[in-house]
């Protein structure tokens, strides 16, 4: 009997497959010609200009240039089309809310700042993620309505049980428990929820140093302490979403924190989060160190004693090495990761030479012996992450044609 249109091995859905095949090569190589889509795909020459046709008259891709400087004649090039859809991420912290819009395609088209400083907010959350995001479709050149798709990234997790953000509550005006059907109620698109560590994982992952690794662990110092889990190639989020809240492990060499919920913090955060290292340049007499946010004087005191090799200097890095191994040495006995990526400033401001020393005294104290790396995505790594979820699910849905 003949299967119904839909059903798996149907002409319809082999088009389908086709189509996305070629799809993701235009994604990844750029623009093609109908010959090398059909040598990539394994498609003939006529089924792949029927593709391509199918995909033109579509809107999903478009005639761009030809060959040049090539025996024979010129060749027809295409691309995806960008203007098909676009996509949204917020990166979300208590100082300022940075969002984006990217097209189809990857690139961003428009981008915003909203500060929002204080532990008062002046305007309601709702207000705040609107306005961000209204900026960013402004700088566009597009409407609200043009966002297939939007991804919020924030400190911790809403919970999947109740609704209500957990683990950030330095993060004011987050934890109404109304404020997830409020958003969906003022924004006309999908809204995906995720946490800021998370998607920076999800930013490594596609475009930077843990690309084609399935299990990995992101470590992430920056304002606070955290990590991101990612196991069988996947997000492991905890029951809560609480998984990779590992500022609150106890550790050796800090004292035990109780309540850490009240407190926001715990051991592994106060052993090794950004606030111990102008801690330990001042125990150590260094001079020079600058004042301001936690994160933004421990990335300058790292990147200095990473870059000016006295004895200081060397003292501070192998004590923030430790500090950060004696954390990550329970994370690697447990989960025995092939990969671990340092990122955030805090850790990416060390480079190389912090790298190393951190491997070394990991090697010490954990059996497991992953790789280290450092992070690859230095620019707004969480805003990338959301953008990159956000394309992924909006790709998947418009680049379906077998409906």
């Amino acid at each position: 009997m003949a299967g119904t249109a839909g059903t798996p091995g149907t002409p319809r859905v082999l088009r389908a497959m086709n189509d996305r095949a070629a799809l993701d090569l235009l994604l990844e190589h750029g623009p093609l010609s109908r010959t090398r889509i059909g040598k990539l795909t394994g498609l003939s020459k006529p089924t792949a200009s029927q593709l391509l046709a199918r995909l033109e008259a579509a809107g999903l891709v478009l005639a761009t240039g030809t060959t040049e400087g090539r025996p024979g004649p010129n060749a027809q090039l295409y691309e995806v089309n960008p203007k098909a859809a676009y996509a949204a991420g917020l990166d979300v912290t208590p100082e300022r809310i940075l969002a984006a819009v990217a097209d189809v395609t990857g690139r961003t088209v428009g981008s915003f700042e909203l500060p929002t400083p204080g532990r008062r907010p002046t305007q309601p959350v709702v207000r705040q993620v609107t306005d961000a995001l209204d900026g960013a479709v402004k700088a566009a050149g597009l409407a609200r309505d043009d966002v297939h798709r939007l991804v919020i990234g924030t400190p911790g997790a809403f919970d999947p049980n109740t609704g209500r953000l957990r683990y950030a509550s330095h993060l004011p005006g987050w934890h109404s428990p109304a404020l997830l059907d409020e958003l969906a109620a003022a924004l006309p698109m999908p809204v995906e929820y995720e946490n800021d560590v998370n998607l920076a994982a999800v930013a490594e992952q596609r475009l930077g140093a843990a690309r084609g690794h399935e299990d990995f662990v992101l470590l992430w110092n920056e304002g606070g302490l955290g990590a991101a889990l990612v196991l069988g190639g996947r997000l492991h989020r905890g029951w809560t979403g609480g998984a990779g809240e590992v500022g609150f492990l106890p550790v050796p060499g800090a004292p035990l924190v109780r309540q850490v919920t009240k407190a926001n913090s715990g051991g592994f955060q106060e052993l090794a989060g950004s606030q111990a290292v102008p801690y330990l340049a001042r125990e150590l007499g260094i001079d020079g160190i600058p004042s301001g946010p936690y994160a933004e004087v421990a990335a300058a005191l790292v990147a200095r004693a990473a870059a000016e090799d006295t004895v200081l200097n060397r003292k501070l890095l192998e004590l923030y090495a430790t500090r950060l191994a004696t954390g990550l040495a329970s994370l690697v006995s447990v989960l025995d990761p092939e990969l671990v990526v340092l990122s955030g400033a805090s850790l990416t401001a060390g480079g190389e030479v912090l790298r190393a020393l951190v491997q070394a005294e990991l090697e010490e104290l954990a059996a497991a012996r992953p790789r280290l790396v450092v992070g690859d995505v230095r620019e707004h790594p969480v805003l990338r992450g959301a953008l990159e979820s956000a394309l992924a699910a909006t790709r998947d849905e418009v680049f379906d044609t077998s409906r």
